[in-house]
């Protein structure tokens, strides 16, 4: 395995709960509600690591609770 840095691991993070997150249909504000958030910022701003924003081990739990995903396919990079 590579050796990646925490910038590296936040935009596979953040592309791979855009990827679920997609293929469940929801949008941006959809998920930000789900998860308590009154704004898309906090998702649409992790999924792309703007201004190193990235999710949180509590936001990532919630997401894979919302999209019905094992947390650790958040992890895994594309091949």
């Amino acid at each position: 395995m590579e050796k990646l840095t925490p910038e590296q691991l936040y935009r596979i993070i953040g592309k791979n709960v855009a990827k679920y997150r997609k293929a469940k249909n929801l949008s941006q504000l959809d998920l930000s509600l789900q998860m308590g958030y009154k704004s898309v910022s906090v998702v649409s701003g992790s999924e792309i690591c703007y201004n190193n924003r990235h999710f949180n081990l509590e936001q990532l739990l919630k997401i894979s609770q919302i999209l019905e995903v094992d947390l650790c396919d958040f992890f895994t990079p594309e091949s």
